[in-house]
């Protein structure tokens, strides 16, 4: 009985984006390489749960990615 109460009472910390713990403010379309990470191999967006990112960051990253698209520096989904 002890014992189930201490695990309740444990949690874990929730781990912070990765812009939000470098500090990024904007995220760049230019940076491919940033925005390759949040991509799956097809070209699809990575979601929240996976990428990790916050509501924020992700919206910004979303917004990046179609920019890039539509210059043609990273590919549509294949």
């Amino acid at each position: 009985m002890i014992k189930k109460k201490r695990r309740m009472m444990r949690f874990r910390d929730r781990a912070k984006c990765r812009f939000c713990r470098e500090n990024i403010t904007y995220i760049d379309y230019k940076d491919t390489n940033t925005l390759q990470k949040l991509t799956t191999t097809r070209g699809k967006m990575l979601s929240r749960k996976r990428s990790g990112n916050c509501a924020k960051h992700q919206r910004q990253a979303a917004r990046a990615l179609k920019r890039a698209r539509f210059l043609s520096l990273m590919p549509y989904v294949s």
